[in-house]
């Protein structure tokens, strides 16, 4: 009883501690957040606890993506991680199963081998009628049982199939799940790396174009700061809806991170590309946002847009950080816009990150 309370009295101190860390750094008392604080409160994972420390340190204050960086990289993986092994273990449980009653089979079936063999040779020298019906009564029993054990076996098998084949489709989705932003339903950062680099390699590979978009959402942060977080979530949902509606097939799309959002267009020259780009620009500003809770028209979102395309020398980093490097000169000529690499705004050498 003793311990019982103890461990109670601990937990409370630990959920006292994160949402105290909450209420003193105003940030919103989401499960995820406090999640976040109660793992850090416990000290039972040091990186989380070493990132939060160096951040707080830096800037005094951890803002809207580095809270969700955080929990992407220390703690939504584990919860995937344990879901991976609780279906493996029914995998495993599964299979063990199976081969035990593999195994029984087996002996049934070297059983009814000895039975066919001294069967025949009983019928070699039986030399009655009763002799022969008692081996023949005996032969039919044991086919009986071989009957009804490879039926079991064979019911068995099939529902370990159905079983093994709801469990490979639970695997699949807890995969999709890892590499899908919950938020706006898009790839997540992960998804994005994976994605970006096989459609790089393909592209050198065949010598096909590629071209890689990034663009960011103009002011964000004011939106968070006059209308709450639960409205900055609207904006990303907006912008990640106006992406589904605009890209279609091999084209990847992804939220980069934070307010940032990546399209990989495959077999897809840079004029072209800047197409798409200023397609998705006008079809995001086209959108109205509306403030859920009282129906206030609150403007019009727009998005600047970095544009890069794939060079026979490129690997995937320097693809990147040109079109990074075009996105911030789009925000620097003025927000709302489509800059490529062959614009005169861009210089790599002189870009200075506008916020």
């Amino acid at each position: 009883m003793v311990k019982l309370l103890d461990e109670h009295e601990r937990t409370l101190a630990f959920a006292d501690v994160a949402l105290g860390q909450i209420r003193s750094l105003r940030q919103t008392a989401v499960p995820r957040n406090y999640e976040i604080w109660y793992v850090y409160a416990t000290g039972y994972n040091a990186p989380l606890n070493k990132v939060i420390n160096e951040t707080l340190a830096r800037s005094g204050k951890l803002s809207e993506s580095d809270l969700e960086q955080i929990y992407e990289t220390y703690l939504s993986h584990i919860k995937t991680s344990d879901r991976i092994d609780k279906v493996g273990a029914r995998v495993i449980g599964e299979i063990d199963d199976v081969m035990k009653l593999i195994t029984d089979a087996l002996g049934v079936s070297a059983t009814y081998d000895a039975s066919l063999i001294g069967a025949r040779d009983k019928l070699a020298t039986a030399t009655s009628r009763d002799q022969i019906k008692a081996i023949v009564e005996g032969l039919v029993k044991s086919t009986r049982e071989m009957r009804d054990t490879n039926m079991a076996l064979e019911n068995r098998l099939a529902l370990s199939k159905s079983e093994i084949s709801d469990l490979q489709h639970s695997l699949e989705a807890i995969r999709a799940e890892s590499l899908t932003d919950p938020l706006t339903g898009l790839g997540n950062r992960k998804y994005f790396d994976r994605s970006i680099d096989m459609a790089v390699q393909t592209a050198l590979a065949s010598s096909e174009p590629l071209s890689l978009l990034m663009f960011d959402i103009d002011h964000f942060k004011s939106f968070n700061d006059s209308y709450g977080h639960l409205t900055g979530d609207q904006v990303l949902r907006l912008v990640a809806q106006s992406l589904k509606q605009t890209i279609k097939g091999q084209d990847i799309t992804a939220r980069y991170g934070g307010e940032e959002f990546a399209v990989v267009l495959p077999n897809t020259a840079l004029r072209q590309a800047l197409t798409v780009a200023d397609h998705i620009r006008r079809a995001v500003m086209a959108k109205e946002l509306k403030k859920k809770s009282t129906g206030e028209i609150l403007g019009r979102v727009t998005i600047s847009v970095g544009v890069s395309m794939l060079k026979p020398t490129d690997d995937t980093d320097s693809l990147i950080e040109r079109a990074d490097a075009c996105l911030y000169a789009a925000k620097r000529a003025g927000r709302n816009r489509v800059i490529c690499e062959a614009d005169p705004e861009y210089s790599s050498e002189t870009q200075t990150r506008v916020a």
